[in-house]
């Protein structure tokens, strides 16, 4: 029932970082508050404190912190009197803190007073609640508890095509749950009114390059490396005659061609083919295979 403190130890310039936590008495240092401030782990007192991304706190803010968790007492800059505090401590990191307590970076003697209870959150391609995610995200960007909706004046629930969220399931995500929040974010501000159906001209251009990408790379790899045709169409002995190559072939050739030639940016391919991304998406849904 106490206060939830939530501090993250990399968003705080090191300058100010001692100040933040410990607090700080009026005039210690130059543009300090008249009336001081008691810094954030008193201000856990009797509650929890989330020290995320621990991993990034200086050496010698490490040292301080490790002096206030072994005694229960903090004292801010300048103050010469030590205030009791007593909190629960949750700590969160992306990197390995014991390598780099191996490596000098992190205190080997606070990396122990803290490695308790450890939980290994895995990464967004490991999960396997990927739709049950996906809608929560989705639910939240139509109806968000803060700030304004990318998707104004749409009270119906979003929806992915089926195609694209199996395309989305399998890719590798290297920016985690962030990168996919932040894509289905921008899709949704992309959509038109009346639409909610995220669709694959929506997504961000970077991202349908990676994922054209890797199916291009998964199709080589299960089937090997496909001759694109170069030149003008010409009958072998087991083929079909010239003729039998109807625009609709020469059509997805030339989309071959281009995505091939531009390693699979598809606004790219777009320019070259003088059509746009959106009818360049439709064409290739009517490819064949």
């Amino acid at each position: 029932d106490g206060p939830f403190v939530a501090i993250n130890c990399g968003a705080i310039p090191e300058n100010l970082i001692e100040a933040e936590l410990f607090g700080y008495v009026g005039g210690a240092f130059t543009g300090a508050r008249k009336e001081g401030s008691p810094g954030r782990l008193r201000e856990a007192h009797g509650g929890t404190l989330f020290l995320d991304e621990i991993g990034d706190m200086p050496l010698a803010m490490q040292t301080r912190l490790l002096r206030v968790l072994q005694e229960r007492s903090v004292t801010p800059v300048g103050a010469g009197k030590s205030y009791a505090v007593d909190f629960a401590l949750v700590s969160a990191t992306h990197s390995q803190l014991m390598q780099a307590a191996e490596q000098g970076r992190f205190r080997q003697d606070l990396y122990y007073r803290i490695n308790g209870l450890t939980v290994q959150l895995p990464a967004l391609r490991e999960r396997t609640d990927f739709l049950a995610l996906t809608q929560q995200l989705l639910s939240s960007l139509a109806t968000p508890t803060t700030g304004p909706s990318p998707c104004p004046g749409r009270q119906r629930s979003l929806q992915l095509a089926p195609d694209l969220l199996a395309r989305l399931a399998r890719y590798p995500w290297p920016g985690n749950l962030r990168q996919y929040a932040s894509v289905l974010r921008t899709a949704c501000a992309m959509l038109d009114d009346g639409e909610d159906t995220l669709r694959w001209e929506h997504l961000p251009d970077d991202l349908a390059q990676a994922l054209a990408a890797q199916e291009q790379a998964q199709a080589h790899a299960g089937s090997g490396p496909t001759a694109w045709p170069t030149g003008p169409a010409t009958a072998d002995e087991d083929g079909p005659p010239p003729a039998a190559l109807n625009l609709q072939q020469l059509s997805h050739t030339a989309i071959d061609q281009a995505l091939q030639s531009t390693r699979g940016n598809m606004s790219e391919a777009a320019r070259r083919l003088g059509i746009s991304r959106q009818t360049l998406y439709r064409k290739l849904k009517k490819t064949p295979g």
